[in-house]
């Protein structure tokens, strides 16, 4: 009798962490189906219930509509490309400025380097809200509004980003920048011939998730865009939402068509991310 219930006990010990683990995929899973089987369907039937996971008939000029927009505009392509250039520029300048900050944070001696380390990880706890007034004044102090600066300049760069980085770069022996220092290598060749190549599954792992967070973003170009020539992607969907007469199957479209590069630049470097980024890269 105790053999069977030590059985039954090892058995549930192995099978409730996969129930777990299929309900929690099943729970992120179904609103992406919702979103890509309502994309295609008939608007009138995007609400419908019980909901049709089969569409009757697919409607792929919901496309169509999503990228010409009820007004037949185009603003989507110009809200794409402003998106994109947005979220690649703040990706590109967090993680070189972060890891330079890193790299000077670990490998030089300086009076005040934890205090400025404290400092930087104290500005983590201050909410984006309270400093976005603040932010807000600067880019119309510098005349930058409404402008590619104005998007970029004032969020080009994060505490955590730092954090992460100077975490990683901590792992770099010494040694091999006392070597290249005596061979009369300069800072930067050391930055870019050393240090970065050995951080680079954690500079990877960061750029994923700022250009997501860049590419989601949407309080700050709301608040500092006016013109639709600088308009973002996330403002181009609350403007389909906004429309008297929105197509629902067309804004779900919209929505697929906003997650694609996000899921491209995902498993383009899924090995960093899953295999050597943070879990390996960030240790000490």
């Amino acid at each position: 009798m105790q053999v069977k219930v030590g059985r039954l006990r090892k058995t549930l010990r192995l099978i409730i962490p996969f129930v777990v683990l299929i309900l929690f995929a099943v729970a992120i899973l179904v609103p992406i189906a919702f979103m890509l089987i309502s994309s295609v369907k008939h608007p009138l039937d995007v609400f419908e219930f019980p909901f049709r996971w089969i569409p009757r008939r697919l409607h792929f000029y919901n496309y169509l509509q999503a990228i010409a927009g009820n007004d037949q505009k185009y603003y989507f392509i110009r809200n794409t490309f402003n998106s994109l250039f947005m979220a690649g520029s703040i990706m590109c300048l967090n993680v070189l400025i972060a890891s330079a900050a890193g790299y000077g944070l670990t490998k030089f001696r300086f009076k005040g380097r934890q205090v400025v380390f404290v400092l930087i990880l104290a500005t983590m706890m201050i909410p984006f809200e309270t400093i976005m007034i603040p932010l807000l004044m600067l880019t119309i102090k510098l005349r930058i509004q409404d402008s590619y600066m104005g998007l970029i300049f004032p969020i080009m760069l994060t505490a955590f980003a730092v954090f992460l980085m100077r975490q990683s770069i901590l792992t770099v022996p010494d040694d091999y920048i006392d070597s290249a220092r005596i061979d009369g290598a300069g800072e930067l060749r050391i930055f870019f011939s050393i240090i970065f190549p050995s951080v680079r599954p954690t500079a990877v792992t960061l750029a994923i998730l700022v250009f997501r967070e860049a590419w989601d973003n949407l309080i700050w170009p709301l608040i500092v865009i006016q013109t639709e020539k600088y308009k973002t992607l996330p403002l181009y969907i609350i403007r389909f939402l906004d429309e008297k007469y929105a197509n629902e199957a067309a804004l779900m479209a919209v929505a697929v068509l906003a997650t694609v590069p996000i899921f491209v630049l995902f498993f383009a470097f899924s090995r960093y991310f899953i295999g050597e980024g943070i879990l390996t890269g960030a240790k000490g």
